[in-house]
């Protein structure tokens, strides 16, 4: 099988750059530990402060359109001001949000919390991305396009057990975890400073905050299926934030915050381990496996809530999560294909540019209608776009062109 994994790291791993890579890595892993630790409390604030399901719904949506913003405006920052003071200032918006989370009593603080969290995870998704990439070793070839597209579900599965379990075992439920959360935000913040910096600081940096969506000529037939699977996985992904808290509590009939937790981190979790597999495949192979197995799972997850059958939930949950590991890598992969330094945060800006898209165009229409419509009808909604996703992917999906393909046309 062709080798289609792209020449993206700088040559030289000596030991700070391992270091570099690893606290990339750590960091990335910490922002979305901080995102992830807010789920399994969506319940308690809904019993406690009255929140609503809509309520819910919209602080996803201000997380994802803050995060949205960021990417679009501030996506190519870390190309003229350098990796690590973009991913340090990430990392201490992510830390003064905590704080502002341990005040939680209404739904605009809560809303306000999660638009600063947006705000550094916009930040971080494009500096922490190119900084792992550019500091990735050589072999396996698959680690660097795994480890900056899978660290975030990592992250996001760390942080909602950890949450989850502190919630239902430990002392001081709502404010435990985030206290947690910000001694690692502040250790990744220490760590990233004393990692070299992998670009060298240019003039350009306001004329960079105007906004630009490209890619590389090479690779841009890749980007309307890659558009596609994207929006699928990651609007699923914001359905378990904004839904599944109360699916798990009104359908499947368990109150217990480490379950919900579990539930959200076998999503997640699961997708960072199946996205090396995504590695066995070419690009296109890959990404059309991925997206098969996910609507199976998503399959799966609608005769779960039909029947109420939470092992089944579970396991529909990590039959998705896995697939969508390997479909968003090998999705991925296609777009880094030759990717020089300077291309790869604008790369990883449109990548979580239509991520997020996909989070937040979904999110808004649910919020909207789930005073219309319930839990299980809108999720036969995210199960019908998994499906249109899956048909592009299958009919549409393409290899990156080589340069002997370039050459012949």
């Amino acid at each position: 099988m062709q080798n289609l994994a792209p020449v993206i790291n700088l040559g030289r791993h000596d030991r700070t750059l391992r270091l570099a890579f690893a606290a990339a890595v750590i960091s990335l892993t910490a922002v979305f530990a901080a995102v992830g630790s807010t789920i399994p409390l969506f319940n308690i604030y809904r019993a406690q402060e009255g929140f609503t399901n809509a309520d819910i719904s919209l602080t996803v949506v201000a997380y994802s359109a803050a995060t949205l913003s960021t990417l679009l405006f501030l996506g190519r920052l870390s190309n003229h001001l350098g990796r690590r003071p973009v991913a340090v200032t990430s990392l201490e918006l992510l830390a003064v949000a905590c704080l502002l989370l341990l005040s939680v009593h209404d739904i605009g603080m809560l809303i306000a919390a999660r638009l600063l969290m947006g705000f550094g995870a916009g930040l971080a998704s494009s500096s922490l991305t190119a900084y792992i990439v550019d500091t990735a070793p050589t072999r396996p070839t698959w680690l660097a396009s795994v480890a900056s597209s899978q660290t975030v579900m990592l992250g996001l599965a760390v942080g909602a057990i950890t949450s989850g379990a502190l919630v239902q075992f430990g002392p001081w439920p709502r404010d435990l975890v985030y206290l947690l959360v910000i001694g690692l935000l502040l250790l990744s913040a220490a760590l990233v400073v004393i990692s070299p910096e992998t670009v060298t600081p240019t003039p350009g940096g306001w004329h960079s905050l105007r906004p630009s969506v490209r890619v590389p000529v090479r690779v841009r037939h890749l980007l309307p299926v890659a558009a596609g699977l994207f929006l699928a996985t990651w609007a699923t992904g914001a359905f378990y934030q904004a839904f599944v808290p109360a699916l798990v509590a009104d359908q499947l009939h368990t109150s217990n915050s480490l379950v919900l937790g579990l539930v959200f981190a076998a999503y997640m979790g699961s997708s960072a381990l199946g996205a090396p597999l995504g590695g066995r495949f070419s690009s296109a192979a890959g990404q059309r496996i991925g997206m098969t197995a996910f609507l199976a799972g998503w399959i799966g997850l609608i005769t779960a809530i039909t029947t109420g059958a939470l092992p089944l939930f579970i396991a529909a949950t990590i039959v998705a999560g896995a697939a969508q590991g390997i479909a968003i890598s090998a999705a991925t992969r296609g777009l880094l294909f030759g990717s020089t330094l300077p291309d790869r945060a604008p790369i990883f800006a449109v990548i979580y540019l239509l991520s997020y898209s996909g989070a937040t165009v979904p999110s808004l229409i649910s919020a909207r209608l789930s005073t219309i419509f319930t839990v299980p009808e809108i999720a036969r909604g995210y199960a019908g776009l998994a499906m249109i996703a899956t048909l592009l992917t299958a009919f549409a999906a393409r290899n990156p062109h080589t340069d002997s393909d370039q050459e012949r046309q």
